[in-house]
């Protein structure tokens, strides 16, 4: 499936970029779009040393904590949930501590963290793999949730908004975590229909409503405080819940009689390795994306999008955020300077720039996590992952319009 979408964000990409020089006599466009490839093949490289230094540091600290036991202990915390949607892990097998871990960190909106914790578990995973180089069920459901995953602190968006003039910049607060929540829903209903796992599992609703309910609460405490304040607490939560967890696996280390020093090292040398690994991968999906946009394709699409909705009668303001919504799976820095590109040109209280500020904390960079977390296992075959993906962004997006439409409309 990956390989298809990939051959076709270049095939028509090509086209396009013929299409362009024939009907508009635009000599130049065949030196754009490779100058877009020549700037994503660098930007790989740099993705990919930048990942260097989080990814020794924190499969330094993972190592410790494994050693030490706190993964396996902090693990039985969803356990009873994950045995169930993801049967194929045994109860005590590590994969099940660095899932809660990934997800924890994307829950705090912690990607630096959630990233490291993220590639661990696919490996704790692909160790459970009867085909090496194909997704088993457990990494594809583990996928979809980081693509859709929910963040309870956006800061970023709150930020840009800010930035652009925003007379509240956190008046996007609710209708993302509405629209993440959607996605969330909906990647892992689908993925588990897919594979056949029950939902209705007295154990699995259990967790659902108490997620659900703790989100509920979260986002009434943090849709009362102003921007300054939501801001400084959430950081401040999020920063203390990382630094104590690096504090207290340390420790425990120490306590049990460990070596910790050398036990980071070890596990630190691990994320040379991966980084490079990763550059491939990375480096084929990206020139594809800087293929795709620079052709022209993306544009054409949008364009057909406002047409097909003028044409039925409906409202079109949504159509001029969806740059942003279509960029975000295939690039996070394209859908964020799309974002603000849009605030700048419509105003950042505008419909159309608090749509595309709610789209850009709904979802997560689909291409970008898949073309990471698959490289770092070298695996090949994605099976129906990047459908699954996809389902959950388009659920993420429709609601970012449905929500924005019910509080900004």
């Amino acid at each position: 499936m990956l390989h298809k979408i990939w051959l076709a964000f270049i095939v028509s990409s090509f086209i396009a970029t013929c299409i362009k020089v024939v009907v508009t006599g635009d000599m130049g466009s065949f030196e754009q779009v490779m100058t877009a490839v020549t700037s994503m093949a660098r930007t790989s490289v740099d993705i990919a040393l930048g990942l260097i230094g989080l990814l020794a540091f924190w499969l330094g600290i993972f190592k410790v904590a494994e050693n030490s036991g706190l993964i396996a202990k902090f693990s039985r915390l969803l356990a009873p949930l994950l045995c169930r949607i993801m049967p194929d892990i045994p109860r005590d097998h590590p994969a099940l501590g660095s899932i809660t871990m990934n997800m924890s960190a994307n829950i705090l909106g912690l990607d630096n963290a959630a990233t490291p914790f993220g590639i661990k578990a696919m490996q704790d995973m692909q160790t459970l793999s009867p085909v090496k180089d194909t997704l088993t069920n457990s990494q594809i459901l583990f996928l979809v949730l980081n693509t859709s995953s929910v963040t309870l602190f956006p800061i970023a968006v709150f930020l840009y908004r800010a930035e652009q003039g925003a007379a509240q910049p956190t008046d996007v607060f609710i209708p993302i975590l509405l629209a993440t929540s959607a996605s969330t829903l909906v990647g892992l209903m689908v993925t588990c229909a897919v594979q056949k796992v029950n939902l209705f599992n007295r154990v699995v609703l259990i967790y659902l409503v108490g997620a659900f309910s703790l989100l509920a609460a979260v986002m009434l405490y943090f849709s009362r405080l102003a921007a300054d304040q939501l801001a400084s607490q959430s950081s401040l939560i999020a920063n203390f819940a990382l630094m104590t967890f690096i504090v207290a696996v340390l420790v425990i280390g120490w306590r049990k009689g460990q070596d910790t020093y050398e036990q980071f090292v070890e596990g630190a040398k691990q994320g040379f390795d991966v980084a490079v690994s990763i550059i491939p991968f990375l480096l084929a999906m990206l020139f594809a994306i800087g293929m795709l946009r620079a052709s022209g394709v993306m544009e054409f699409v949008t364009d057909q999008v406002a047409f097909l909705v003028a044409l039925v009668g409906l409202d079109t303001r949504f159509v001029d955020a969806l740059p942003t919504a279509m960029m975000k799976p295939l690039s996070g820095s394209g859908a964020r300077a799309l974002m603000i590109e849009t605030m700048q040109f419509h105003g950042a209280d505008s419909f159309v720039g608090r749509l595309a500020s709610v789209m850009q904390g709904s979802t997560e960079t689909t291409f970008y996590v898949l073309a990471v977390y698959l490289g770092a296992v070298g695996i090949k075959h994605s099976r129906y992952a990047v459908g699954c993906c996809l389902v959950a962004d388009f659920a993420g997006i429709f609601a970012a319009i449905m929500v924005s439409y019910w509080f900004f409309g």
